[in-house]
């Protein structure tokens, strides 16, 4: 039976630290946060960031904007935040209305006040080594991998699901470990050879978004499985990975919810302390 990675249990242990490197900074770091329209989701994501912020000693400053805003005006908004110098971090909430292209937007975050860790700058030093801003989700799960103990280097390492905020920057601090990784996407499924990829698997990260993808009875004897996706199945909150199945064939694994998802946020919150940390 594995041994569950739970993410809150790891998130306080780094809330921690960044208290304490808080209270070194001159001034209170400031997180202002664009939400643009109404979403469930959205809401539900700034509602958690507040408070985290909150507790943390953070200021989190949050700007609403209409669903018919366009990008022109958005740009400028982000420009203004741009110019102040009491604000440390930016973010952007998603999903944004079909007007709004956010590969474009995000580009005119200043990479210092980028805390997402997507601006290509920020994407660019993680390839060599030299990023201090982590993807937040990525920068999660190397966590949780971390909390087992094992250690990556040569290490099968399977990543189902390539996007540019999960599984493409991932793989590229999974490499500076020195861990063998192979990345999985619709190409390889497509292919039939997506099973073969999962069984070989001594660390297995999925995160495609599609509950049950991946048959528990496919896991390796012993791998360490993170499961970022996360499904609303009827009443239920469920992850790519069937659960019970893989808990009894995996050493560790996490849970959905409650594994990758408290540490994003916290994750959030330590990039925003280094963006801080770096402009004083």
């Amino acid at each position: 039976m594995a041994k569950l990675l739970e993410g809150k249990v790891i998130a306080e242990a780094i809330k921690e630290k960044i208290k304490q490197e808080v209270a070194l900074l001159k001034a209170r770091p400031v997180l202002a946060s664009i939400q643009v329209g109404e979403n469930a989701g959205a809401a539900s994501y700034v509602k958690s960031q507040a408070k985290v912020a909150e507790a943390l000693g953070i200021e989190y400053q949050l700007h609403k904007l209409s669903e018919d805003t366009h990008e022109a005006h958005l740009i400028d908004f982000i420009q203004k935040l741009n110019a102040n110098k009491s604000v440390n971090g930016i973010i952007i909430q998603m999903p944004l209305p079909q007007q709004i292209d956010y590969k474009k937007i995000s580009q005119y975050i200043l990479p210092e006040k980028d805390v997402e860790g997507m601006h290509p700058q920020n994407i660019g030093k993680i390839l060599f080594g030299k990023a201090k801003i982590l993807p937040c989700t990525p920068a999660a799960v190397m966590e949780l991998i971390s909390a087992s103990g094992v250690d990556l280097y040569g290490k099968e390492v399977v990543i189902v699901g390539h996007s540019e905020i999960v599984g493409k920057p991932l793989a590229l601090m999974l490499l500076e470990k020195f861990a063998t990784v192979t990345v999985c996407h619709i190409g390889t499924s497509k292919a039939g050879k997506l099973e073969e990829h999962v069984k070989k698997a001594e660390v297995l990260i999925v995160a495609v978004g599609k509950a049950g993808l991946i048959k528990g009875s496919l896991v390796k004897e012993g791998a360490i499985v993170i499961d970022v996706g996360i499904n609303r199945v009827a009443d239920k909150i469920v992850g790519d990975v069937e659960f019970e199945a893989a808990q009894l064939r995996a050493a560790f694994i996490t849970p959905v919810p409650g594994g990758v998802g408290p540490l994003t946020v916290t994750m959030l919150m330590r990039n925003l302390v280094e963006a801080a940390k770096a402009q004083s």
